[in-house]
């Protein structure tokens, strides 16, 4: 059976995560990574910033393997005619050219639109930027935590009551554009197929964040004038869409909409017979008026059971009410729904021997994804 993206070609001349199509090596193209002739991508140096604590056996780090499988890798000088020479033999045998550089630097090097397809008039070229290649922070170095500042992120997470913005933990932005440009590829690839038409395409990190991330927050406060505020754990209008300590200080979420249409079945599996007729309780126009005091009854409940308790109640009541566990990496990396949907793959690694790695998000019947290549 072919792989999905088997026979196209992808030139991926990208550093760090953004950018990175290696999705696309899972599903069978060929991605071939350009590096540094001396330094190579400059995420396989990353352990100076961050220490040891991202540093695997070999000599490899964490953040260059997480996001380089699938890929074939080559190191040439782009300053010198030679290593050019080398590229262009590779973009007229290429369907795709990927790179996350500033405009002016791949027009310096003579790795623009203009000059690559004069070696391959039907080159497609995918241009992954930080913040967009226009406008005053054009020219910027962009990173994950940048992007997460530019993008209202970080001012709409954390508590209402806490004023100080919220970096989120694993490069989310960086992952987002990745998956962004990824989807760009396959658009032009389709695009090109069904139209006959080659194309430069630009997506960014920021345009990503923005679109995937913070599109709920932004369409609000442009429609409405105003954002929505940041979640209150002690002030949800709605408690049955909020999250609680349990006995062990682990933590449940709730987020039911339709809390009239579950309540007398939340608590009755809760064991809140009393609470449940009160009439300070009985609709969701009465619990949002009392929402301080019914979070005050929830919150010494949830705790009077560790969550392990609570997930096994609940399941073997098959409650239909919205909820799920609030999971640590570690407890996501090993839960039964994640491993049984195979959202967790095994792999060869050279150095690590048998690895877990987060698989491609897409599920094919027919041509499904593979992880042969572990990353260059």
């Amino acid at each position: 059976m072919p792989k999905a993206l088997e026979g196209i070609r992808i030139l991926e001349w990208t550093q760090f995560m953004n950018g990175s199509v290696y999705m696309l090596g899972d599903l069978g193209a060929e991605v071939i990574h350009i590096e540094d002739r001396e330094k190579g991508d400059a995420a396989r140096g990353m352990s100076a910033m961050w220490g040891d604590s991202i540093l695997l056996p070999g000599g490899r780090n964490v953040l260059f393997e997480s996001s380089n499988r699938s890929k074939k890798s080559i190191t040439l000088d782009l300053k010198k005619a030679k290593g050019k020479e080398v590229l262009y033999r590779l973009v007229a045998r290429s369907q795709v050219f990927v790179h996350n550089y500033r405009p002016e630097v791949a027009q310096r090097l003579g790795l623009s639109y203009d000059a690559l397809t004069k070696h391959n008039p039907k080159l497609l070229y995918v241009v992954a930027s930080g913040l967009g290649t226009q406008g005053p922070f054009k020219d910027f170095r962009a990173f994950d935590p940048l992007t997460q500042a530019m993008s209202g992120l970080m001012l709409s997470m954390g508590d209402r009551d806490d004023p100080e913005p919220v970096l989120a933990a694993g490069a989310i932005s960086d992952c987002v554009g990745a998956a962004m440009t990824a989807f760009a590829v396959t658009t032009v690839l389709l695009i090109q197929e069904r139209l006959g038409i080659s194309q430069e395409v630009q997506v960014s990190q920021l345009s990503s964040a923005l679109s995937c991330l913070m599109l709920g927050q932004l369409s609000i406060t442009m429609w409405q004038g105003r954002p929505r505020a940041r979640h209150s754990r002690k002030r949800a209008r709605n408690p049955l869409a909020n999250f609680y300590r349990c006995g062990d200080n682990k933590w449940i979420m709730l987020s039911e909409a339709q809390s009239d249409r579950f309540w007398l079945e939340f608590c009755d599996v809760l064991g809140l017979e009393g609470v449940a007729h009160d009439p300070s309780f009985t609709t969701a126009l009465k619990r949002r008026e009392n929402y301080a005091e019914l979070i005050n009854i929830l919150e010494k409940v949830f705790a009077t059971k560790p969550r392990e308790e609570w997930v096994n109640l609940f399941l073997q009541r098959k409650v239909r009410f919205a909820w799920a566990p609030i999971l640590n990496p570690n407890e996501v990396a090993s839960h039964p729904q994640v491993l049984e949907n195979k959202y967790i793959v095994e792999m060869e690694h050279p150095t690590l021997g048998k690895i877990k790695s987060v698989a491609c998000p897409l599920r094919l019947t027919k041509t499904p994804a593979t992880y042969d290549l572990p990353p260059p």
